[in-house]
């Protein structure tokens, strides 16, 4: 009897749903809606459909290990030609990653044989697990002044040097785990928060405040703030004029010319990118052999010195995890970690984009933060994709991550021969490098056309920009996040609704204030919600429909013409409801009908069908006021109207308790 009654009930639910306009969905079990919905949340991908797809737990577990590790999948295929390609790459970054990581780890206040440890282990475990074939891995100058400023203000370098050393491979590995872990859980998701506004302003903010610690190396200076501020910048360099040397003034500025001008020489010719990737090394020995022959260093021009010969040694018993410096090391790791994931994987989007192949965001934060752990046990800092590098090695015509392994050979060839040949080089140089590397990520196109295009957008890249340069890196990452998060937010709050008008001769209906020639139907009033209806909004909805309901009865009262004698609700772009916005739909059903008014809803999605039917709102609607299409909604209305039927609004039960 039981199995019979559930038949029933479910034939005649099915045909109910076969009579009606717009159908409801078949009934689901919930653990398969939840299961469905996680999957969408975390899988969109479906990123171990290749594993799922093979037959036997042997070639299960190499397709999962081709997952992890990627080069199983283009290294079996590899040949000759393609190193040949990758040679050059190689070298080529090379060039540029042994000066820049010398730089950027002065600028991060190490040691700057740190900045070559870090450019020969982290490449090589990307070179296995990263999916780009375009990245190449290094320090990065953001992420080094986030740990020169943040350390540096709790443990000063020069007061404390193997404590600031420990700290800043304590939070490398803490950065490590941090990408590492949201890539393991999926939640790449967040990095989405840092809006391409914010991240233009915010670079912009970093490479400003970069340029402007240079001035240190650029004018000779041996005392210097620690703040990254402007005002504090220009207080340090202009309380010191008398300390001023004319020397590293006249070098600094020859070479970041000379740095300028063979950028633009490369910009101008492509052809010719590795004028601009060779300037950087070209810099370093020029000025090497410059201080050595006329004996620089004894007219205060400051060189690197002795820089310890020999491959990274083991840091792992370094790390630092006690208090109460553990805390700072944390807060720093995460931050920096944002910052690194951040650039490393809009940088391999692009170039993937330029060659037409698929890189896995959650799979290059397991991949970036591996090798940031990895790195923090062989004294390295925190590495990243930076994107003047990875410019280089696709402009060299790289083919695979292999590109990296060659660098890697390259720093390893030069840790073990040829450091002592750095013991001249002169900071300016670096300083110069630096500066030339950071005036191209101040994009002024890019502000100039988010100003043409959304105000707001411009708002947040000012407020990042202004953040980083008045306040402080971490600050103006906090600006930026908090911009782009209020601004969600407020979609989500205060979403658009419009008022739609039938476009003539059609079944149309469009936008009014986009389209000129849509009219309006007599009678009927058709808005549109442009959004889901959540707890978040549905009061602001219920509110906005009422008053559009008004400002109609105002605008028909006045010249005479038939008042809104029913609203039709195009729930076409609404994805999703919860009960707040079914609430809400009961509640201004009910206002309506107080009113003489008739609720139409048109195009509703599957979801909210569903939710409206549990909830007896469809049933409180009227099974006979939903519409597929807008047209079909508004033809009926008119056709009642014409009619002179009653819209049927059905009388308020009360309830009494």
């Amino acid at each position: 009897m039981g199995g019979s009654g559930a038949a029933a009930g479910k034939s005649v639910g099915g045909e109910r749903a076969h009579n009606l306009r717009v159908p409801l969905p078949e009934p689901r079990p919930f653990l398969d809606t939840f299961r469905a919905n996680l999957k969408e949340t975390f899988f969109p991908d479906d990123p171990f459909r290749a594993v799922v797809r093979e037959r036997g737990a042997g070639r299960r577990a190499a397709a999962a290990l081709r997952y992890f590790f990627p080069f199983l999948e283009w290294a079996p295929a590899y040949r000759l030609g393609t190193f040949k390609s990758d040679l050059i790459s190689g070298i080529t970054i090379a060039s540029l990653a042994i000066p820049q990581g010398i730089s950027y780890a002065k600028l991060a206040n190490l040691p700057p044989i740190l900045g070559l440890y870090s450019s020969f282990v982290p490449p090589l475990v990307y070179a296995m697990m990263g999916s780009s074939r375009d990245l190449a891995v290094g320090t990065v100058a953001v992420a080094s002044l986030l740990i020169g400023s943040m350390l540096g203000r709790e443990v000063p370098a020069a007061e404390n040097p193997a404590l600031y050393l420990h700290l800043a491979f304590t939070a490398t590995f803490f950065a490590g785990v941090f990408q590492a872990s949201l890539g393991l859980l999926r939640l790449g998701f967040i990095v989405d928060f840092l809006s391409h506004a914010a991240i233009v302003g915010f670079m912009g903010g970093a490479a400003t405040v970069v340029c402007l610690q240079q001035l240190k190396g650029m004018l000779g200076l041996e005392h210097f703030t620690t703040s990254t501020d402007l005002v504090s910048v220009m207080r340090s360099v202009f309380s010191q004029t008398h300390q001023w040397r004319w020397e590293s003034v006249v070098l600094g500025s020859g070479f970041l010319f000379f740095l300028l001008i063979t950028r633009y020489f490369s910009k101008r010719q492509p052809r010719l990118f590795w004028i601009s990737a060779a300037a950087p090394l070209t810099s370093v020995i020029l000025g090497s052999l410059l201080v050595y022959f006329t004996k620089a260093e004894n007219h205060g021009i400051q060189v690197i010195g002795y820089l310890k010969k020999g491959l990274n040694p083991i840091s792992l018993t370094n790390l630092d995890f006690t208090p109460p410096y553990m805390m700072l090391a944390v807060k720093t790791g995460i931050i920096t970690g944002v910052i690194a994931l951040a650039e490393g994987i809009a940088v391999g989007r692009s170039f993937a984009m330029f060659k037409n192949y698929h890189i896995d965001g959650n799979k290059e934060m397991i991949a970036i933060g591996t090798m940031n752990i990895l790195g923090s046990f062989t004294s390295c800092y925190l590495t990243t994709g930076p994107f003047s590098r990875s410019a280089v090695n696709y402009n060299a015509g790289c083919k695979t991550a292999m590109s990296n392994v060659v660098m890697s050979l390259a720093v390893m060839i030069t840790l073990l021969f040829l450091t002592p040949l750095f013991h001249y080089t002169p900071l300016v140089v670096l300083s110069a490098i630096i500066m030339s590397a950071m005036l191209g990520l101040i994009d002024f196109p890019a502000a100039v056309h988010l100003w043409h295009v959304d105000k707001v957008d411009f708002c947040v890249c000012a407020g990042a920009y202004l953040g980083v340069v008045f306040g402080s890196v971490e600050m103006g990452l906090i600006v930026a996040v908090a911009i782009s998060v209020l601004r969600v937010l407020l979609f989500v709050a205060r979403p658009r609704t419009t008022v739609l008008g039938n476009v003539p001769d059609t079944a149309i209906y469009r936008r009014m204030d986009q389209y000129t020639t849509a009219r309006r139907v007599p009678g009927v009033l058709v808005l549109r919600v442009d959004s889901p209806i959540y707890f978040a909004n549905s009061s602001y909805l219920r509110e906005r429909i009422s008053r559009w309901i008004d400002d109609e009865e105002e605008r028909t009262n006045a010249k005479g013409e038939t008042g809104v004698q029913y609203v039709v609700l195009d729930m076409g772009a609404v994805g999703s409801i919860d009960t707040s916005g079914t609430s809400m739909l009961d509640e201004l059903k009910k206002n309506l009908d107080r009113r003489g008014i008739q609720l139409v809803l048109a195009n509703p999605g599957t979801e909210i069908m569903k939710k409206l039917d549990s909830s007896k709102v469809l049933e409180l609607i009227g099974h006979e006021w939903i519409f597929p299409t807008v047209g079909e909604a508004v033809s009926e209305c008119d056709f009642m109207l014409h009619s002179h039927k009653p819209a049927k609004s059905k009388p308020l039960k009360l309830q009494w308790s």
